[in-house]
């Protein structure tokens, strides 16, 4: 970094801790540290980026008092050190102590009914499916409406991440659905997206990162009805994604490493991959020595 400005070194090193791995950015942080040498220029970029990237990873952290866990994610997040979790309806201030949520801060009561029946299906949806998970459900636009006023916005979260570093492997589920409510057409519109990160790093460094957006509707019901079909949804989605990462694996031998190789060799003769079983480099070698 030697001519570099101190702000772009910081930039720098921002830039390398919000791409840090799943569960990783401690270890990144160290190694930046040590290129940086200096406290100040590290202290700036951690400063930055460690909100940033918490909120990215939507990572779960224990309340202060022990009554539940916030997931940390920009729906919830009054500012930077402090997060709405509306199933305590309590605020925390990370990680050192909690209070009760304003109502200000709350959804109205009418929203709140549909805000908590999804909030309730979707943890028992992820209690089944991911288990390390963890989800919330915010209101993110309306949150002041009645039953006759006009529509709202629920957001569903839900992340999970698995975490072996003496497995040399880290890996996130992350996934966001809006769920746009609307009276006056009596619809409940679904858009979402997943977000999948896996890091293998035993003797090399290998990542997926990969996306999926999805989209639905259904008939705007009651709250406990509306729930039932909105985490329905969720789950038919996310199991239709995951199916398709399944049988992406799968063809890796046969379609994808094939792909990663050369098209014609250094030899100018196509690998022949219908007969590569018969192929043996020993006997190829002894062949060649024997000449």
């Amino acid at each position: 970094m030697d001519g570099a400005t101190d702000d772009h070194k910081a930039g720098i090193a921002k830039w390398f801790l919000l791409r840090s791995p799943p569960g990783q950015i401690q270890q990144v942080a160290k190694d930046v540290q040590k290129i940086l040498m200096s406290d100040k220029l590290y202290q700036q970029a951690a400063s930055e980026a460690f909100p940033i990237y918490n909120m990215e990873q939507m990572i779960c952290l224990e309340l202060p008092d022990g009554s539940g866990q916030v997931l940390v994610s920009n729906c919830g997040a009054l500012d930077s050190t402090h997060y709405l979790d509306l199933r305590t309806a309590q605020v925390a201030t990370i990680c050192t102590k909690v209070r009760p949520a304003t109502d200000e801060e709350l959804p109205s009561g009418f929203v709140e009914e549909y805000r908590s029946a999804i909030d309730s299906e979707l943890l028992k949806y992820v209690e089944e499916a991911f288990p390390r998970g963890s989800c919330a459900v915010f209101c993110t636009a309306g949150s002041t409406a009645e039953e006759d006023d006009a529509p709202f916005e629920l957001t569903a979260l839900i992340s999970a991440s698995k975490i072996s570093h003496q497995n040399f492997s880290s890996g996130s589920w992350r996934s966001t659905w809006k769920i746009q409510v609307n009276q006056e057409l009596q619809s409940v519109d679904l858009t979402g997206k997943v977000h999948v990160n896996a890091h293998y790093f035993e003797e090399g460094n290998v990542q997926l990162d990969t996306n999926y957006e999805g989209s639905d509707s259904t008939v705007l019901q009651n709250p406990l009805d509306v729930a039932t079909a909105v985490v329905n949804i969720i789950r038919s989605k996310e199991s239709e994604y995951l199916l398709s990462l399944e049988e992406s694996y799968s063809k890796l031998s046969d379609n994808t490493f094939k792909e990663l190789r050369r098209k014609l060799p250094v030899t100018r003769t196509l690998f022949a991959w219908n007969n590569a079983l018969q192929l043996s480099l020993s006997r190829e070698v002894t062949r060649e020595l024997s000449k």
